[in-house]
């Protein structure tokens, strides 16, 4: 099972140099709290005190001085490990937000077969589709098994909390169209292409457009309309941050888990299955339900149309821009958009929220920047 660790900027590691809480580096990328040691280290803590927040990578390596076996970097690496340093190009597109402390994976990529478990950055394009190695996965991390039903191991798993958040975010791909989630007669449910969405919905909203444009004045409808867009946007940015994506506030328990991987855990575990890429029908009633009723309770019922319509649209554009920023071929003007809502998944899930536009993630201060040498998306 692969451990992950936080990413840190130099500042950060040079700002520990208290005898009470010193860290240092290793190769210029391992970060080690060693505060705990500094009254155990044979040659005294003053040896240490005097590394505190820089690298000891040549004094470790040093004949003159002691050099330190090999058994001395096991130790290292097994009780002190907190951390790695953020290069100069991790620094800039990485920690994005200062307050946030970015994931990274330990262990380097399989020597043979490609395991996107394992990323600590966006793949190339070719690879997101590369199929994962079903027995291979479930034998080396002990979470999921892509041929039997999901929603049931997540159930009964018995899995931590911290165990259970790492692995639904490192991304798999079934490769065969889509993994049981149910594995019942419910399944069909779970299964939505991308098409049902506008063919479904843009009839009714057109229709509820309609009964707000027809019964008042023009001007009017046609205002509320793009402020109920408006408003969407700001709706789509809240849900995906604190619905979705709840994460480290969810109870330590096997059925926040579940609901957690029904809404939005199987779509960061399967970011590329083709049909859990938008929202069923059945999910977007339940979750528009709460929408409808405040709105038609504040407004008039005309201007309640024209509003509650224009954020209908832009629910149906969002849907419909999740899936093509996952499969379809884009102009250059978006595929910055689809680098950005990619390195969502594949670098940092804990910033980028936003999918048709990344303004409330500047507002709200969770914008990833996209660095500039990113793998072209095509």
């Amino acid at each position: 099972m692969s451990q992950t660790l936080p990413l840190y900027s130099k500042k950060t590691l040079e700002a520990h140099t208290n005898e009470n809480d010193v860290w240092v580096s290793l190769y210029n990328r391992k970060i080690y709290n060693v505060t705990s040691f500094l009254e155990e280290h044979p040659g005294g803590g003053d040896l240490i005190l005097d590394y505190a927040g820089k690298d000891i990578t040549d004094i470790l390596a040093d004949e003159i001085s002691h050099e330190h076996s090999e058994t001395t970097y096991e130790i290292l690496d097994e009780n002190y490990l907190i951390g790695y340093l953020a290069t100069e190009e991790e620094e800039e597109e990485l920690l994005a937000n200062p307050k946030h402390d970015v994931e990274v994976k330990i262990d380097n990529l399989h020597s043979v077969n490609y395991d996107s478990t394992k990323l600590d950055g966006l793949p190339e394009y070719e690879k997101l589709n590369i199929i994962t190695d079903f027995s291979h996965d479930y034998k080396n991390h002990k979470f999921l098994d892509l041929n039997q039903p999901l929603l049931l191991q997540v159930l009964f798993g018995g899995f931590t909390k911290d165990f259970y958040l790492d692995q639904v975010h490192r991304p798999r791909h079934y490769g065969k169209g889509s993994a049981p989630l149910f594995g019942n007669f419910l399944e069909p449910l779970s299964l939505t292409p991308w098409w049902v969405v506008p063919t479904i919905w843009i009839p009714v909203d057109l229709f509820i457009f309609g009964v707000g444009f027809m019964n008042q004045n023009a001007f009017l409808s046609i205002f509320l309309f793009g402020l109920g867009l408006f408003v969407w946007t700001l709706i789509e940015y809240g849900l995906h941050r604190f619905l979705f994506h709840l994460d480290h506030y969810l109870p330590d328990h096997s059925i926040a888990f579940t609901i957690h991987f029904l809404l939005h855990g199987v779509h960061h575990y399967l970011p590329m299955d083709r049909y859990r890429l938008v929202m069923p029908p059945t999910l977007f009633i339940a979750l528009a339900y709460p929408f409808y009723k405040l709105v038609f309770g504040i407004l008039p019922f005309y201007m309640a149309c024209s509003g509650f319509a224009g954020g209908f649209l832009g629910y149906i554009m969002y849907d419909c821009t999740h899936y093509i920023l996952h499969h379809a071929k884009l102009p250059s003007y978006l595929q910055q958009l689809k680098k950005y809502h990619l390195e969502h998944h594949y670098k940092n899930y804990e910033l980028g929220f936003g999918v048709t536009g990344w303004h409330w993630d500047k507002v709200f201060g969770t914008f990833l920047e996209v660095g500039n040498n990113a793998q072209k998306m095509q």
